[in-house]
């Protein structure tokens, strides 16, 4: 079975996971300056059956877009563009950055590890992953 894989795209990062080839268990992956976002999805693709992207929506509290909607509108288009046979599904990924911080604080990790912004990006997109798989299976 083909792979999912989820991205919280950013300014500078993009935090990247994906799930195993049952779909059952999403991962953290990597995070990756966010202007080769491109090139290492063609390298993982060329290597990995992925079968759909979710691609996290930035959105307000009262559910507009926010300010960094027309980087993520840019992002989609390119992707589209470079991988037009592969599914883009987009999905509200509000709250996952402060979930993706708590969580660190509930894994135990050290102030100066939560400080690593990558890592929180790379969390993010793990649970943007998750919440995805969990509203499959209902």
């Amino acid at each position: 079975m083909p792979r999912i894989l989820a991205i919280d795209y950013g300014i500078r990062r993009t935090g990247i996971a994906v799930t195993d080839e049952l779909q059952i268990i999403a991962s953290g992956l990597t995070t990756i300056p966010s202007e080769s976002a491109i090139s290492f999805l063609k390298d993982y693709f060329a290597k990995e059956n992925v079968s759909k992207v979710l691609l996290g929506e930035p959105k307000q509290m009262n559910g507009l877009p926010s300010e960094s909607t027309p980087i993520i509108e840019k992002f989609a288009a390119a992707f589209v563009s470079a991988f037009p046979e592969m599914s883009l599904i987009r999905v509200d990924e509000r709250f996952t950055s402060k979930m993706a911080f708590q969580t660190m604080i509930d894994s135990g990790l050290s102030k100066k590890q939560r400080q690593n912004k990558g890592l929180v990006d790379e969390i993010a997109a793990t649970i943007l992953l998750q919440d995805y798989l969990t509203r499959k299976m209902i």
